[in-house]
């Protein structure tokens, strides 16, 4: 039997409380994602801190988790994600954002657990509507697969996701767990987790879709 150092699976559980954080920042905001989007959404991915940075070439990188709304419509189990990538663009310096990644249909997410996907090549997608008691949501045309949302420092702020890789963190889902359970396995809620981040984590992305 191996045991997995505390230390590691304490970094996992902040990781779960920074995307806490992000989400009730989220809430907080006027104008934020709306709330009749987040109602019919099956997937999200939430990445706190996501670095983007670069001159003219952008890179990107950051750590986050992603779920999806099972049939009874419940949040899975949080799945660690890796993002990584770039784009061209006229970026200029280095910048931390909160990244919020709005997935119409669960199926779209869960071919994550098949081996990465990248967002603007086989997996559409687009800055999404905001205002969270508009009607944006049910008047736009919802055509991507995915819409995006990304804050810094408390504001919106444009951020260029084409060529971003999104990959499954084994480590951090190890280092969670505490087993090599797959995206597939987490994602069904199999082995569903008690550990009270997560739990605090799904009541913060409840009260976002109200």
């Amino acid at each position: 039997m191996s045991f997995l150092p505390v230390k590691s699976q304490e970094k996992q559980e902040d990781k779960i409380a920074a995307t806490t954080a992000v989400l009730k920042d989220f809430g907080k905001m006027k104008e934020s994602i709306p709330a009749e989007l987040l109602k019919i959404t099956e997937g999200i991915i939430i990445v706190p801190k996501l670095i983007n940075a670069g001159f003219v070439v952008a890179g990107k990188r950051g750590k986050g988790v992603a779920m999806v709304k099972l049939e009874d419509g419940t949040w899975s189990n949080p799945v660690f994600v890796t993002i990584t990538g770039g784009s061209l663009g006229l970026q200029v310096g280095v910048q931390s954002v909160d990244l919020v990644l709005i997935f119409k249909s669960r199926e779209t997410l869960k071919k994550i657990g098949n081996g990465s996907f990248t967002l603007g090549g086989e997996i559409s997608a687009t800055a999404g509507p905001v205002g969270r008691n508009s009607t944006a949501s049910t008047d736009y045309k919802m055509e991507a697969e995915v819409y995006s949302y990304s804050r810094s420092k408390g504001l919106f702020a444009g951020i260029s996701l084409s060529g971003s890789a999104i990959d499954i963190d084994s480590k951090g889902n190890e280092a969670f767990y505490g087993t090599n359970a797959d995206a597939k396995t987490l994602f069904s809620n199999s082995t569903e987790t008690t550990a009270a981040s997560v739990t605090s984590m799904k009541g913060e992305l409840e009260n976002l879709s109200k």
